[in-house]
C-alpha cells in the first residue's frame, strides 16, 4: 500500500492517507481574533475540506482530539460541534486544555477518519 500526503509542506502535511484511513494534522482557525465559536467553526470547515480532498467526510470520522486553550470554552465548543456533527455518527473523542502554539488560538482539532 502506498501513502498519499495531502497538501505536503516542508515540516508536515495537512493529511496522510494509508490503509483506508485519513490522518489529519491538527486543524486550527485562520482568524485567531474570533471568539471560540468562530474559531471552532473555522477549524471544522478545514476538517470538512481536507476530508473531501481525501475522499471522506465527517460521517466517517473515527476519532477526534480537541485541544482548548481554556477549558471554560468547553460548552461553547460543544454547541458548535453538536450542530456540525451528524446525529448517530459521533466519533470517539477527547477534549483537553492545553497551551496552544499561538496565544490567540483557542482551539485545535485533530481527527482520524475512514475513507
Amino acid at each position: 500500500m502506498s501513502i498519499t500526503r495531502i497538501d505536503p509542506g516542508p515540516r508536515l502535511c495537512e493529511a496522510s492517507v494509508f490503509g483506508g484511513r485519513m490522518y489529519l494534522s491538527g486543524m486550527i482557525p485562520e482568524d485567531t481574533s474570533l471568539d471560540i465559536i468562530g474559531q471552532v467553526k473555522q477549524a471544522l470547515a478545514e476538517i470538512d475540506s481536507l476530508l473531501a480532498k481525501g475522499g471522506s467526510d465527517k460521517t466517517k470520522i473515527l476519532s477526534a482530539v480537541i485541544w482548548l486553550s481554556d477549558i471554560a470554552d468547553f460548552a461553547a465548543m460543544n454547541k458548535v460541534w453538536d450542530a456540525w456533527a451528524m446525529p448517530g455518527q459521533a466519533p470517539a473523542r477527547a477534549t483537553v486544555q492545553a497551551r496552544l502554539a499561538d496565544p490567540n488560538m483557542k482551539v485545535e482539532i485533530m481527527v482520524v477518519a475512514a475513507i
